[in-house]
């Protein structure tokens, strides 16, 4: 069976610094015949972030034990003895927890910018730890000041789930010159009633969403739903197709296919991911919206609307979250830029869920939408047209028998995105073409045992050219696949779970490779190999 999801965006400079990095031997381990009360530690293949060498200076972003709802609340500080400029910033969340829980959603919010989006991994009776880096070298405007800090993993602890989230949050900032086109000059978040306002010399503008669907409704399982007349546990009018929209002042500015995450109690079956976890789950990626053919119209100095809005979802209904920040680049040398959106072109969007009963019921869905914005700045290096395009696609079929004992998914997801800027000398065009699939039944048999058999792809595929001459370029490639089978309807200890998960993570590109394979049995890591 197979599985797959996509995403990617990785300058080359950290392609080149992550294959230096490598990853360890081929390990080997007893493997039991089943799952038992320990198990390795959560592990991912991504590589790590590249670190610069030089000083660094290290600040304690949030400290806190998570039983309930309540968030963490303090006080960050900028650093000292590294400066106010950074050529990187790297946080690092090192976490703990044991006994049973769920698997949990979690924000990290600076200053309001929303800076990290995590689930968790579900423990072990004996306990486990797991960590995840990020570069936020983009949000430097964001740390030097000081600022709130707010923190939430929402958690129930009680007699049955008593596994207590202890994390520990620290951002290492790395002394140096930042990268002026990776680093925005300004990290804006929303005001009230979703405005914006920008300052009136931006000259590039984009926004990143963090959209999830989750809260343990159908919204968390989106892919999975069906139209209203399917009888199917999880229904919506228009089936499984879902597309995040941003809208400026009303006017549809960007189009986006949501990742379809699958965190680490998905698919029914937690034995799957209690070592290797689906991808992004640790840490979700933003959707980001190049929303610069509208900076003329932004930079009016006037506070201007942006509604991020989700199709598909039912009236009414709840289920995702999609917070907004705002990166802008300013003009150095100009109080104000001036411009104009000169194109906006929106197709149609086709989404068709056809309904076959039988035995099994099938639910048939093909659906797209495209988008074309256009727009100039007229900044003190002349005139900036920048060209946005984006299309996506979506197909999947979804089969399942009465009482949805047998309940299979075949999807994909496609996101193609061009983005040109023209104007002094040649051109210059980002391609990306993000593919993401998910192929994998879930088998309740006669006996109560709960077999999964999934496969979750991420890839993605960029190229930059510049008079079209191809100066850039990466290709990822992220697949997880996995087999997993326990008994139902019975206390954790008579499960007799037996399960195997790999992940292959290869990603290449001008500067290098990348390639590293992990494989568990039971929870024991017997393969961690390195192909670069």
């Amino acid at each position: 069976m197979k599985r797959r999801i996509v995403m990617f965006m990785l300058a080359w400079a950290t392609l080149l610094a992550s294959v230096l990095l490598g990853a360890g031997p081929a390990q080997s381990a007893d493997v039991p015949a089943e799952f038992g009360t320990d198990w390795h530690d959560p592990v991912t293949a991504a590589p790590p972030v590249a670190k610069p060498h030089g000083t660094s200076c290290q600040v304690t972003l949030a400290e806190a034990q998570f039983r309930d709802f309540t968030p963490y609340k303090g006080t960050y500080t900028p650093p000292s003895g590294c400066g106010d400029r950074w050529s990187k910033v790297v946080l690092r969340l090192e976490g703990k927890v044991k006994g049973r829980q769920y698997d949990r959603l979690g924000y990290l919010h600076v200053g309001g910018v929303e800076i990290l989006r995590t689930s968790t991994p579900e423990p072990s009776p004996d306990g486990i730890a797991w960590s995840v880096e990020k570069d936020v070298t983009r949000y430097s405007d964001t740390f030097r000041r000081s600022q709130d800090v707010e923190m939430l993993i929402g958690n129930v602890v009680d007699d049955t789930y008593t596994g207590v989230i202890d994390v520990k949050v620290t951002l290492t900032f790395y002394a140096g010159r930042p990268t002026a086109a990776a680093t925005p000059d300004k990290v804006l978040t929303l005001g009230d009633g979703n405005t914006l306002t920008t300052p009136r010399n931006s000259e590039r503008v984009l926004a990143e969403v963090y959209a999830t669907g989750s809260g343990g409704g159908c919204e968390e399982f989106w892919y999975l739903a069906v139209p209203d007349k399917a009888p199917y546990s999880c229904q919506a009018d228009g089936g499984p197709y879902r597309e995040v929209q941003i809208k400026v002042d009303g006017q549809l500015a960007g189009i986006a296919a949501p990742f379809p995450h699958v965190w680490t109690g998905g698919w029914s079956n937690p034995f799957l991911w209690y070592v290797i976890p689906g991808p992004r789950a640790f840490d979700v990626k933003p959707i980001e919206y190049d929303l610069t053919p509208f900076a003329g119209l932004l930079d009016d100095g006037r506070p201007h609307k942006l509604e991020v809005s989700v199709v598909g979802v039912p009236e009414g209904q709840s289920g995702w979250s999609a917070p907004v920040n705002v990166l802008v680049w300013q003009d150095a040398k100009r109080v104000q830029v001036t411009g104009k959106l000169i194109e906006n072109r929106s197709g149609t969007l086709t989404n068709s869920s056809t309904y076959t009963a039988g035995s099994p019921e099938r639910v048939d869905t093909v659906a797209g939408h495209a988008l074309t914005v256009s727009g100039y700045v007229d900044t003190s290096h002349g005139r900036v047209t920048t060209t946005v395009r984006r299309a996506l696609a979506n197909t999947s079929v979804h089969r399942w028998t009465d009482g949805e004992n047998v309940d299979g998914l075949d999807a994909t997801w496609t996101d193609d995105e061009s983005v040109t800027v023209d104007g002094r000398g040649p051109a210059v065009t980002t391609a990306s073409h993000r593919t993401y699939t998910m192929d994998g039944s879930t088998t309740i048999g006669d006996d109560a045992r709960l077999r999964t058999v999934l496969t979750l792809g991420d890839r993605a595929a960029v190229s930059q050219t510049r008079g079209g001459r191809r100066t850039g370029w990466s290709r990822l490639d992220d697949t997880v696949s996995g087999d997993a089978t326990y008994t139902t309807g019975v206390p954790r200890d008579q499960r007799h779970a037996v399960g195997t998960t790999s992940e292959r993570y290869r990603l290449y590109g001008a500067g290098g490779c990348y390639d590293r394979s992990l494989t568990t049995v039971q929870g024991v890591l017997t393969e961690d190999r390195s192909r670069c």
